[in-house]
């Protein structure tokens, strides 16, 4: 599991392509994540701070923020190393967690909040950078948001894991486990012929705690015999999932961002 690395590096390559015309989208999404990152840095800087840090005028610094004009791909880099000198995000998104007295947390920011989004399947990309993806694979219903963004930016057929069959499908993959702690046995169902064995399958869980969702989704695809490209949990919670995920753990690339 990799650690303390940068969750807005630009990625180098996606699935071993590397065409002229792709540079150019690469280069366009890390140009258009700079204003995502200056949407972060304006919640603890003040506008005025932030003109003087980077070196900009208040005209051009304010339409950098509202996305009106995108910087230079060279500018950019100049202020990505400056806007992480002054914002360290995986704090930033720690402070938005609020857990409640039942050991609960609001997850708006996972889930809804566009900028955050972004960034989280900015991350993605960038960690998985370089490795075979055909599909990415999540559990309905809250890793839906990240990983619609990351299957768009991998360009890429997008898998839902759902709690009950769908009408109109005809044969279906079935995974059923036991949640810890409960008596209860649910099951997770994907159409069969939407995994294939020639697949290599990026897995995205939004909150980890105990691993069952995780373990399920990884049998899932091992049962269609098709590849793992990896797993990107966006928080896990506690240490119980270290244990139960172990052998999950080292085998494949499993990306944590925020652990808690």
């Amino acid at each position: 599991m990799a650690r303390g690395s940068n969750p807005l590096r630009p990625a180098t390559r996606i699935k071993g392509r590397g065409s002229m015309a792709e540079t150019r989208v690469r280069e366009l999404k890390y140009r258009m994540m700079i204003t995502d990152l200056l949407k972060v840095a304006s919640e603890s800087h003040t506008y005025q701070e932030l003109s003087e840090v980077l070196g900009l005028s208040p005209p051009i610094l304010s339409r950098y923020m509202r996305g009106h004009v995108l910087p230079s791909y060279s500018r950019a880099q100049g202020l990505y190393v400056k806007l992480t000198e002054i914002t360290n995000i995986k704090d930033a998104l720690k402070k938005r967690i609020m857990f409640d007295e039942d050991g609960y947390f609001d997850n708006t920011p996972l889930v809804s909040e566009i900028t955050w989004l972004k960034i989280l399947s900015n991350y993605a990309m960038e960690k998985f950078a370089g490795r075979r993806v055909t599909k990415v694979l999540t559990a309905a219903v809250d890793g839906i948001p990240c990983s619609t963004l990351v299957a768009n930016l991998l360009d890429i057929d997008l898998l839902i894991a759902k709690d009950s069959k769908e009408v109109g499908i005809q044969e279906f993959v079935e995974e059923t486990y036991i949640p810890r702690g409960s008596a209860i046995r649910k099951s997770l169902y994907v159409p069969k012929a939407a995994i294939k064995k020639k697949d290599s399958v990026l897995i995205i869980d939004d909150v980890v705690r105990t691993g069952e969702t995780v373990l399920a989704l990884v049998d899932l695809v091992r049962n269609q015999r098709a590849d793992i490209a990896g797993i990107y949990v966006l928080v896990t919670v506690g240490d119980e999932w270290k244990e139960y995920l172990d052998s999950i753990i080292s085998k494949y690339s499993f990306e944590v961002l925020i652990e808690i």
